[in-house]
């Protein structure tokens, strides 16, 4: 049996290699985008091949493992172990020349994520943890920040893909949660935004209808630097809250546990 060192080991060995071909794209003339479910769900040439070089890693070093990866699906096989992966978490900011983007890379043993890594090339942030062994930024070990007053908290949020047609887009809980706090960012990867509540640069980060590539190395890290986490819909696929121990109380409360009716009620 691999130790989750062992696996954590290749998950950085690999983000980097994809993180080397992302710099190569990353504002050049030669960035080709393309769309995939409407205008603001976009994919490069960069995404493509960063996921190639790690799933050619995977095959080559752990044959028997399956693979969840962004860009190609799900392995029709279901192995012992199996690779989560977003090769370039943050597409839209990569391609506007933004630098808030990732490779995510988690390792699930038996359903359980035991290893992850979130690495931003650009910023030089790697962001790691395995099960029971903590979480670190560059090697340093990590935890939340303590900030208790809901005034003084900063937060992050994303939108769905779909929201240029389905109201149930995440506005009522923005719009309910904003007057409350000292501000809320929209960075666009919802990987690192969880990974900044982890290290304390973010107090609280909420999102829905991510995917499990989106968060599965993310969550390993936020749950092993003490974030708590509330899934807090069923319905729209991954809808998540990641919050410090005492800003979540605070903030779990007011976002909505059901669709949004097209009616807001702000208090």
């Amino acid at each position: 049996m691999l130790t989750p060192q062992q696996l954590l080991s290749e998950c950085v060995r690999m983000a980097k290699i994809a993180g080397k071909i992302q710099i190569g794209y990353f504002r050049s003339s030669h960035l080709k985008v393309d769309t995939k479910y409407n205008d603001s769900d976009v994919v490069t040439e960069a995404d493509k091949r960063s996921e190639a070089a790690i799933i050619a890693e995977i095959r080559r070093l752990f044959p028997t493992h399956s693979v969840l990866s962004e860009e190609s699906g799900e392995d029709a096989f279901v192995g012992e172990y199996r690779w989560v992966i977003d090769p370039l978490d943050g597409t839209a900011s990569f391609s506007s020349g933004l630098p808030g983007f990732c490779v995510s890379i988690g390792v699930e043993h038996k359903g359980q994520t035991v290893a992850g890594v979130v690495y931003a090339p650009y910023l030089g942030e790697l962001f790691t943890a395995t099960k029971g062994g903590g979480a670190y930024l560059n090697g340093e070990l990590i935890s939340p920040r303590r900030e208790d007053h809901l005034s003084r908290a900063m937060l992050a949020t994303g939108f769905p893909v779909d929201r240029n047609t389905n109201n149930d887009c995440n506005v009522d809980n923005f719009l309910r949660l904003l007057p409350q706090v000292r501000d809320i960012r929209r960075m666009g990867s919802a990987a690192l935004d969880i990974c900044y509540v982890a290290a304390g640069l973010l107090d609280g980060y909420w999102e829905m209808n991510l995917h499990d590539w989106d968060v599965s190395a993310a969550l390993l890290i936020a749950q092993e630097s003490g974030a708590e986490i509330d899934r807090f819909r069923h319905d729209r696929n991954v809808s998540v809250i990641v919050a410090s121990s005492s800003i979540m109380p605070k903030i779990s409360p007011m976002i909505s546990r059901v669709p949004y009716n097209g009616t807001l009620q702000l208090k």
